[in-house]
């Protein structure tokens, strides 16, 4: 695992920018892993991130149960950015979508496209 790490270049806070997309190629959700996230993401199979606003790090799915099992792995060009391959329970957005890009731009503003997946208040109490 000492090896992986040392080929990925952490920011200057220790973070590196992470994609998530479902294995079919859909993107899901855009966050932030430092060292200990990747690690336990690598270990257990299940993806982990750090936030930056809670300063602290998380499991998707701890609260909602709706967890991301990684599938495929891959790094950009500059070794700054992870790109994961998930399968995806549920809904990834925490307003209850399957993607966090559920909203697109049509006639100069933002539409939901995308149906919701499950009710947040019945989620995360």
């Amino acid at each position: 695992m000492e090896n992986i790490l040392n080929k990925i270049k952490f920011d200057e806070n220790g973070l590196i920018v992470t994609v998530v997309q479902d294995i079919e190629g859909k993107v899901l959700m855009v966050a932030y892993m430092n060292k200990e996230a990747l690690e336990k993401t690598l270990q257990t199979g299940k993806m982990h991130y750090y936030s930056r606003r809670r300063k602290k790090l998380w499991i998707k799915g701890e609260q909602s149960g709706h967890f991301q099992y990684v599938k495929e792995i891959y790094i950009d060009c500059d070794e700054d950015t992870l790109l994961f391959k998930v399968e995806q329970k549920c809904g990834a957005c925490h307003k209850g979508y399957y993607t966090c890009f559920f909203r697109k731009l049509e006639n100069g503003d933002f539409k939901v496209v995308e149906e919701k997946k499950f009710e947040p208040k019945e989620v995360y109490k």
